[in-house]
């Protein structure tokens, strides 16, 4: 038995920008709906799936006002079926409705291109088959691959509502630890929208088209060139914190994405050199967890210790400073 794949349609309602106007309708969708590539939004066009005030439009140059009601019935995504695997998952907690997973950096979450198999949602399958009548096998958010930590999943539909209510209602508490490039004075808050990069479709961008996303940050070590920090998030954006703490020139460690070229810190020890060379990934772990018990609606929460190549990383970096 293979993977299979079941395309599932949804329909997105906004109003036209008035600082789109004069753009043609394919330029503003482009910018309102920057999750689909421009191609994409083209082909849906000419498909009859845009509506603007309540017309099919086929035309993807017909110029735009501002605030138009712009309807789009697009591919929401392609659904995935996933065959279990039998790969070792790191337990935090598990009842009736709810899993808790400490997931190792390395191990990606949920089908896609390029990983088909071996992720986290092939390993759930595995561990509870049952998921599989759930959607995403009940995965109701994401960690970047390379990012370790605590990752919530559901087990029953009503656990699965419930989450997905509190993660809309912004109620789940998710805390973070990085280590970024640059030394900070002080902590703060990144309140700047974030969309797909239009000349790279696998990179995101801070964009006022974006999505509303909002970041806490506040200072925990101090090192030379380097700092330490916990961050809080408001919103769950893709790549959220890693676009966010560029965009204030203090991007993660080991970021090979958002961080720029590599480029060794002058006057670093054997030790320091050696460790950086061989941290392969942004230096980010989800080390808190928070919510409302989907059943009993008890708060409960959770934390999980740095990884082992973080620690080494902040042994080497305060050894570093003490040369």
């Amino acid at each position: 038995m293979g993977l299979s794949e079941e395309l599932v349609m949804t329909r997105l309602t906004e109003e036209v920008p008035y600082e789109l106007a004069g753009l043609r309708l394919d330029q503003a969708l482009a910018e309102m709906f920057a999750d689909y590539s421009r191609s994409k939004l083209q082909t849906w066009i000419k498909l009859g799936r845009v509506q603007v005030n309540d017309q099919v439009k086929v035309s993807p140059k017909e110029k735009l006002d501002g605030g138009e009601l712009i309807t789009l019935d697009a591919e929401a995504e392609v659904v995935i079926t996933a065959e279990p695997e039998n790969i070792p998952l790191d337990i935090i907690f598990e009842d009736d409705s709810l899993l808790i997973v400490n997931k190792p950096a390395g191990l990606v979450v949920h089908p896609a291109v390029g990983n088909w198999h071996g992720t986290l949602l092939n390993a759930l399958l595995n561990y509870v088959p049952g998921l599989e009548s759930l959607p995403r096998a009940g995965i109701v958010h994401r960690i970047d691959k390379d990012t370790s930590g605590l990752l919530m999943v559901a087990k029953t539909l009503q656990a699965h509502n419930s989450l997905t209510q509190q993660l809309q209602e912004r109620t789940i508490v998710r805390e973070y630890i990085a280590i970024c490039r640059g030394r900070m004075t002080a902590g703060g808050t990144v309140d700047e929208p974030i969309g797909r990069d239009p000349a790279d479709r696998k990179r995101y961008m801070v964009r006022m088209s974006g999505k509303e996303a909002v970041t806490h940050y506040r200072v925990s070590q101090r090192f030379l060139r380097h700092t330490l920090i916990r961050v809080k998030l408001e919103t769950g954006r893709t790549h959220q914190i890693r676009v966010h703490m560029a965009h204030v020139r203090f991007p993660l460690l080991g970021d090979q994405v958002y961080s720029g070229r590599f480029q060794m810190p002058p006057s670093c020890t054997e030790r320091f050199a050696s460790t950086l060379r061989s941290f392969k990934r942004q230096a980010l772990h989800a080390a808190k967890l928070g919510l409302k018990h989907p059943v009993t609606e008890e708060y409960l929460e959770w934390e999980q210790p740095l990884p082992a190549d973080m620690i080494d990383l902040l042994e080497a970096l305060a050894e570093n400073d003490n040369q």
